[in-house]
């Protein structure tokens, strides 16, 4: 019989991390189940520097940070475990979650899975990731204050992303594969009526240029002719896609396949919560992923 945990919290990012050190600070018996490295999105940041209480003309890396809270976490009696859940059962009093090297049972669970920016999947992207290439535009937006960017996208976040952008960088260029915005009326407005944002419709980011960090894009229009725009930065804005599937029957997921839960977290199976970039919400940063931890942490009830 493997033994019954308090607390399994599932997913070692900002949100999981702050879960299991809140619940371990609570003197509950925690488990961190991660497939990969710790940190998720975090991990390949290359400097933070909005996270609050950080020296401001000291940004430290994703790792770094991620280090710190991992060891806080391990500090207040949080146990980890690398593995991938394939199956979970969480009706009853006790949850059992069944992963590629074991079985684990908690009376409470923690989904923590988070989301992946979903990429444009064109040549030097991977290379150039934390060089350039970015997935959030509020998070590394101002280490490109005076300089030329660019967004993919043609949604409401793909403008306001742009919009942004355009009150930091000197130019902007807003890329979009569809010859119409998606995006809500009031942003395609303002979007136009900017003056450094320059709109690239029917057309693809088809490669990514430069040495040791970006310095071009190729874009390629529907009719297959090929440009050069100089850029520093390359934003994607073209969706998220939640780590939820394995939950789909057992929870609540919107449209998007994110789970439904409010800011109390909660979901509806008893004993099961959603915190982090996994759930439904309006706002995804490092901040609000370790305030649903918190959360998450603190209302989880002992076995």
């Amino acid at each position: 019989m493997s033994k019954i945990y308090d607390v399994i919290v599932l997913g070692a990012g900002p949100a999981g991390l702050a879960a299991g050190l809140y619940a371990g600070r609570s003197r509950l018996s925690v488990l961190i189940v991660e497939k990969g490295q710790d940190g998720g999105q975090i991990s390949i940041t290359d400097e933070i520097e909005n996270y609050p209480g950080q020296v401001v003309d000291q940004p430290e890396s994703g790792p770094s940070l991620i280090a710190r809270m991992t060891e806080q976490a391990k500090k207040f009696g949080a146990e980890r475990v690398s593995d991938t859940i394939k199956e979970v059962s969480l009706e009853g009093e006790v949850k059992v979650l069944k992963g590629e090297k074991g079985e684990y049972q908690a009376k409470n669970i923690i989904i923590a899975t988070g989301a992946h920016a979903r990429p444009i999947g064109c040549k030097g992207e991977a290379e150039f990731l934390g060089r350039g290439v970015s997935y959030c535009a509020v998070c590394d937006g101002p280490f490109f204050k005076e300089k030329t960017a660019a967004v993919v996208g043609g949604g409401s976040a793909a403008l306001q992303d742009a919009l942004y952008l355009a009150g930091i960088c000197s130019k902007v260029y807003l890329i979009h594969r569809r010859d119409t915005f998606r995006a809500e009326k009031s942003l395609i407005d303002q979007v136009m009526a900017e003056e450094n944002i320059e709109c690239v419709m029917e057309s693809r980011v088809t490669a990514l240029i430069g040495e040791k960090k970006l310095t071009e894009l190729e874009v390629t229009n529907l009719s297959g002719e090929k440009k050069t725009l100089v850029a520093d930065g390359l934003f994607v804005a073209i969706g998220m896609e939640p780590h939820n599937e394995v939950f789909r029957d057992l929870v609540d997921l919107d449209e998007a396949g994110y789970v439904i839960a409010g800011e109390n977290c909660k979901t509806r199976t008893p004993g099961v919560y959603a915190a982090g970039d996994c759930r439904t919400k309006t706002v995804r940063q490092l901040t609000t992923a370790a305030a649903d931890g918190t959360v998450c942490g603190l209302v989880c009830k002992a076995v």
